[in-house]
Parts: C-alpha cells; structure tokens; sequence
C-alpha cells in the first residue's frame, strides 16, 4: 500500500493598541485590526491570549525554526526571535496534532519551518525587502525575482498572518530518518513554482503536495494557494490581532 494510500485510509491582554486599516496580508484580505504590541510584558500577553509552545503539545512535529537561524532569506537571526521554538494559538496546536498523528499512522511526520511570528520580525523583512544592496541570498532564495518586485509582487508583505497565531509553514518528513520529501521546492523559494497548484509541478511532487494539503485540510487548515508550505487554521483564535511578543519559552510560560 502506498503512503498517500494508508493516508486516506486511516481576547488577548494588550500592553498598547491601535486601531488601522491593515493592508492586505498573506490571506489577501484587509481590514480593520487591533495591533497587539508585546512590549514589556511578553508573558502576559501570549499566555492570556492562549498561546502554547507547540512541543508542550506535541513533541513529535520536527522543528527547523529558520527565522531563528541564519538559513533563510535575510541570511541573518530575524528581529523577535529569541529561542528556536514554535509558538501558536492553543486551538491552531491541537489541530496540528491531530494531523501529526494521521500522518505517522502510515510512517511520516510533519515538521514546521515557523509558527507565531512576531510583528517586528514582519517589519525586518520589510526592511531587507527595500535593501537593494543586500543580495546575499538571491541565487537560493529568489534566483528568478528581481530583489525589487518581492514587495509588489506579494512574496513580502507589510502583514502577516503568522502575527495572528494560528498559521503555520509545514513540510512533510519520512520517518525514522526525517527526510523531507520532494515538495518542488524548498522553503521560501519566491517564484510561482512554490505555487501549490502551479501547472508544472507533476507526477510525486504534485502528490506530495496534495498528501499535505488534504491532511492539513482535514483538520481545518487552509491552505495560501502561493506557498505550498503555508497553512492557517480556521476559525482563527485571533482574526483581528497582530502580535508582538518575542518568541521564546518564556513568552507562554509562567
């Protein structure tokens, strides 16, 4: 039996607020939304908004926290990111579990790439967005896209709905050895083959994406049809709010 085949079968506490009209974010909606900045009281903040570190939930998902490293597009740890881990909204966390476990019914296993994202970390690639000078990362990141349209073409934006909690990048991994599987492209690759249905994608690649999309689906996430990797769960714990707290053990923890 094929893996694919076995698949088948088996109100936040906010330190400063302002109210703005967003511009449209990853899900492509704007709207009028509460900011939620951190500052100062981290712990307060993520823990009464519900906010778990993902391990506590389940420790099984692999974790390659990228934002948290220097392997991604800025080439450098991003603003907000203190500790390697994955935060999200209670809700957003139980649902990936549930995912988490069909898939390892048939020997696989997700594993996330980020989690909750802060603001400030949104407002850092902005910034590296609109730095022309700074080319490091193009030939892995964004061979095909001039530096310049990451922005107006949508791969960058000005909000984000990993700030809201509840929306996660996710690959597959074939267990024991946690190899990912072929997914066309690699994480955070800014060309319209990281489209999840984008028509040159064929043969195992497509299936692999389509395997992720329904169990992810299945569990009431829905997938950002530009980013094969990018899902939020539904209904959002928090739709309206952008928040700020660093990412760190500590913000969700006593």
């Amino acid at each position: 039996m094929t893996w694919v085949a076995a698949v088948r079968v088996v109100a936040a506490v906010l330190v400063a607020q302002a109210v703005f009209v967003a511009p449209a974010d990853e899900a492509g909606a704007a709207s009028v939304t509460n900011a939620a900045s951190a500052a100062g009281a981290p712990a307060s903040v993520a823990r009464s908004a519900g906010f778990v570190a993902l391990r506590d939930v389940d420790p099984s998902v692999g974790q390659d926290m990228r934002y948290a490293g220097r392997r991604n597009f800025t080439g450098a740890v991003v603003d907000g990111y203190e500790e390697p881990v994955c935060l999200l909204a209670r809700p957003a966390a139980e649902a990936l579990r549930r995912a988490q476990r069909e898939l390892s019914r048939s020997g696989y296993s997700l594993k996330v790439f980020d989690c909750y994202r802060p603001q400030r970390a949104v407002d850092r690639f902005v910034r590296w967005a609109g730095d022309g000078t700074d080319q490091a990362t193009k030939a892995e990141f964004y061979p095909g896209v001039d530096k310049s349209r990451l922005i107006p073409e949508g791969y960058i934006a000005a909000r984000s709905g990993h700030s809201r909690g509840s929306t996660v990048d996710v690959t597959v991994v074939r267990l024991p050895a946690r190899r990912e599987l072929d997914m066309g492209t690699a994480f955070d690759f800014f060309d319209p083959l990281s489209h999840t249905d984008d028509p040159r994608v064929s043969g195992a690649v497509r299936e692999n994406r389509g395997v992720l999309k329904r169990v992810l689906g299945a569990q009431g996430f829905v997938n950002l049809p530009e980013e094969w990797w990018h899902f939020t769960y539904r209904p959002e714990a928090h739709p309206d709010t952008y928040f700020d707290f660093p990412v760190a053990v500590a913000s969700v923890r006593p």
